[in-house]
């Protein structure tokens, strides 16, 4: 349809439901994703140029492109007014990529901390977890919070039983960082799932600050892996 002033207006349900959906959200939605994604996708490849043996930079390269794809997806995720189309499109790949930055920070962590079985063993459970997951949000979009959040958290937290490799390996602050994003992602996860506190609905929500513990808890992690690829440079 064509309004007075020459502009072409859609009118479909779809595109009507899109405008809706743009105009409640808040004004920061996206954003803080998006704006850190430069420095994602520098920090990813300095790590990699930082390991010094194949199997480390291979390590590396998987954290670094799952942390690309969780930032960069989520930022045109809900940075843009996409139709119901796209919008589901991009809402899966968004959901999943939560289960890829899980098993792909647990890659680094495991090659630079753990013996050989040890990592195996962890990277199977983190890996056989994260497909199963993305398997589960690409056939069922529309499950509820509760069942999915939930899901998040338990894969999140499957390197508990390695804390004292992480510990004797890497050390106390390697430990502690790991530790702290981890419960940085479940604080994030928490608010996500409960909506709330909502602070500014029409800038700052519930979403924006989910978003922002995702990048604390992604800080912690990236500083804990640089720190165990230098150590395997010292050895």
């Amino acid at each position: 349809m064509t309004e007075g002033d020459g502009r072409v207006t859609d009118l479909t349900p779809g595109a009507a439901v899109a405008s809706a959906t743009a105009a409640l959200r808040p004004k920061l939605r996206g954003w803080l994703h998006a704006g850190v994604f430069p420095l994602v996708l520098a920090g990813g490849i300095v790590l990699i140029c930082l390991a010094p043996t194949t199997g480390t930079a291979l390590a590396c390269a998987v954290f670094a492109v799952a942390s690309w794809l969780l930032f960069g997806v989520s930022g045109i995720y809900h940075t843009g007014n996409w139709s119901p189309k796209w919008k589901a499109v991009l809402r899966r790949f968004d959901h999943t990529n939560i289960f890829l930055i899980i098993a792909g920070t647990y890659t680094p962590v495991s090659v630079t901390l753990l013996d050989r079985s040890e990592a195996h063993l962890l990277l199977a459970l983190a890996w056989t977890g994260a497909l199963l997951g993305i398997g589960f949000r690409m056939f069922w979009l529309t499950a509820p919070r509760w069942v999915y959040v939930p899901c998040y958290i338990a894969l999140g937290w499957a390197a508990l039983f390695f804390l004292p490799e992480f510990l004797h390996t890497g050390g106390v602050a390697v430990m502690v960082l790991i530790i702290v994003g981890g419960l940085l992602y479940s604080l994030g996860a928490l608010i996500y799932g409960l909506k709330k506190p909502d602070f500014s609905p029409r800038w700052f929500g519930f979403h924006e600050l989910f978003h922002a513990l995702t990048i604390a808890a992604f800080s912690c992690h990236y500083i804990a892996v640089a720190i165990s690829v230098m150590d395997v440079r010292r050895r």
